[in-house]
């Protein structure tokens, strides 16, 4: 997988400021920032939720196991 160093960095940002505009640059690196982190609200969010949904099945599983060894035990005596 190829690197991006310094240079191909600085080279990238000198070619958007050409294209784009010294004025209307730091708007749009101000969207750009705005954009990305929305997207990585947006994955811890579902990270969470799965995160929620595992405690859930675990729990339940869990429970289902201590009834079953509780079932176990009166069926003994």
């Amino acid at each position: 997988m190829p690197q991006i160093g310094w240079f191909e960095i600085l080279i990238v940002v000198l070619l958007a400021i050409l294209i784009i505009g010294p004025k209307d640059f730091p708007i749009v690196i101000r969207k750009i920032g705005n954009w990305t982190s929305s997207v990585k609200k947006y994955f811890v969010d579902i990270q969470k939720d799965f995160s929620d949904i595992e405690n859930v099945v675990e729990k339940e599983i869990s429970l289902e196991n201590k009834n079953l060894t509780e079932d176990q035990k009166k069926d003994e005596r």
